[in-house]
């Protein structure tokens, strides 16, 4: 099997982007399309337009949800795993590095008070996220290189750089 190089992926998307940046700008996209409005703790978010695959959203039990299907904080963690994951396996790559094993897993702490309007000094949102990898690489990697790898991977995951230096957000919300 032809080992996979990320560099050959990217070498003529980086001289693309290097003569014509503009097309270095992609957009993502979801939607949420579930089956009834009237279900306050039930919707069913599509990830990427097109793609076909559904996943069923539900409330956490803090907030009288059923916590029976992964909540909108379990997919903010999810996002930010396969992110750290996949920057991770990228970078790793690009540095000839062989991982053996990589596990990401995320927690993200909020106080629930907060979007319950029940304390206004409580923040609503999350008041922490912690995110741990367990990286195993191949035997006799230099350290260095692992330490280079940490550090490039964190600065091209998007997913946690855009949760560290939030964008604007704008909702346009159409009601009739």
């Amino acid at each position: 099997m032809k080992k996979i190089s990320v560099n050959e992926a990217q070498q003529p998307l980086r001289a693309q982007y290097k003569t014509s940046p503009e097309t270095a700008i992609v957009t993502d996209h979801a939607r949420t399309c579930g089956p009834d409005a009237n279900d306050p703790f039930h919707s069913i978010v599509e990830p990427m337009q097109g793609c076909g695959v559904n996943v069923p959203i539900g409330v956490h039990h803090a907030l009288g949800g059923l916590h029976d299907a992964p909540t909108p904080g379990d997919m903010l963690c999810a996002a930010l795993a396969a992110c750290q994951d996949s920057s991770i396996r990228m970078v790793a790559n690009l540095l000839n590095i062989e991982l053996e094993q990589l596990n990401v897993s995320v927690e993200a702490k909020v106080d629930v008070r907060g979007t319950m309007g029940i304390d206004k000094n409580v923040p609503v949102g999350f008041q922490n996220i912690h995110c741990s990898v367990q990286l195993r690489a191949k035997e006799g990697t230099d350290p260095i290189m692992l330490q280079k790898l940490q550090v490039a991977a964190e600065r091209c995951c998007v997913v946690q750089q855009t949760l560290r230096n939030p964008p604007p957000i704008e909702t346009v919300f159409n009601a009739s």
